[in-house]
C-alpha cells in the first residue's frame, strides 16, 4: 500500500502508518468520543438533507412539469448552482446564529440545488410524448404522476439524492471546520492542534467512509429505478 510505504520511508511524524491510524480509530471509538462527534455532526446533516429532499424533489418535478414554475424558479436555481456555498456560510451564521438551525440551513443550501436540478432532469427524461399519449388514453393528472412521471423520473431523482447526500456530508464538515467547531470538525481541529496525526487521519477516514457508504446505498436505489424505468418504456 502506497500510504504505508510512504509513512515508513519518510519518517515524518505528520504521516502516520496505517496501523497507528487504525489503533487511534479504535481508541476514539472505545472512549465514545467518535460516536458523540458523529451524532452531533450527522444530526444536522440528516435534518438538512431530509429537508432539502422534501423541498427539492417536488420542486424539481414541478419545474419539469409546468413551464411557468420553471421560468420562475430557474434563475434562483442557477444562482444556487453558481454560488460557492462556503462563501455563504458567514451570512447564514449572521442570520441564524451558531446553533443547530444554522448548521441545518447550511446543509440545505449545499444539497438543495443539486437535488432540484436532477429531479427536473429526471422529469424531462420521461418525454412529453409519453405524457401526451397517456393523457390521450384518459389518464388523470394523478395517474400521470403515479404511473408515468414518478416511475420515469426516478433514476434522475435518485441520482440527485445520491449527490445531495454527498453534498450534505461536505456541508456538515465545512461549517464545522470553518465556523462552528463541533462534531467531527471539532475532532479534526483538536487532532490538528495537538499534532495528533493518527487521530486526524482516523477522523478524515471516517468521514470519507460515510460518504462512500451513502453514495453506494443511493446508487443501488438509482440502479433499481433505472431498471424499472426501462421496464416501463418497454411496456
Amino acid at each position: 500500500m502506497a500510504w504505508e510505504g510512504a509513512a515508513l520511508t519518510s519518517g515524518s511524524l505528520l504521516l502516520p502508518t496505517v496501523e497507528a491510524t487504525a489503533w487511534r480509530l479504535i481508541e476514539l471509538a472505545g472512549t465514545g468520543e467518535l460516536w458523540h462527534a458523529l451524532w452531533v455532526s450527522n444530526h444536522a446533516a440528516l435534518l438538512g438533507f431530509a429537508l432539502a429532499g422534501a423541498i427539492g424533489v417536488p420542486l424539481g418535478l414541478a419545474m419539469g412539469r409546468w413551464p411557468s414554475a420553471d421560468w420562475f424558479f430557474d434563475p434562483y436555481l442557477n444562482v444556487m448552482l453558481a454560488t460557492p456555498m462556503p462563501a455563504a456560510i458567514p451570512v447564514v451564521i449572521m442570520v441564524a446564529g451558531l446553533g443547530l438551525p444554522a448548521r441545518v440551513l447550511v446543509v440545505v443550501l449545499f444539497a438543495l440545488a443539486t437535488i432540484v436540478f436532477h429531479a427536473r432532469a429526471g422529469f424531462r427524461l420521461v418525454g412529453w410524448e409519453l405524457l401526451e399519449m397517456s393523457s390521450a388514453f384518459g389518464a388523470s393528472e394523478w395517474q400521470l404522476w403515479r404511473k408515468v412521471v414518478l416511475r420515469g423520473a426516478a433514476p434522475g431523482i435518485w441520482l440527485g439524492v445520491r449527490l445531495g447526500a454527498i453534498r450534505a456530508v461536505s456541508a456538515m464538515v465545512t461549517i464545522e471546520l470553518l465556523l462552528v467547531a463541533v462534531g467531527m470538525g471539532r475532532l479534526i481541529l483538536d487532532a490538528q492542534g495537538s499534532l495528533d496525526a493518527a487521530g486526524l487521519f482516523a477522523s478524515v477516514m471516517v468521514i470519507v467512509a460515510e460518504s462512500v457508504l451513502l453514495a453506494h446505498l443511493f446508487q443501488r436505489f438509482e440502479q433499481d429505478a433505472s431498471q424499472a424505468a426501462m421496464g416501463m418504456a418497454a411496456e
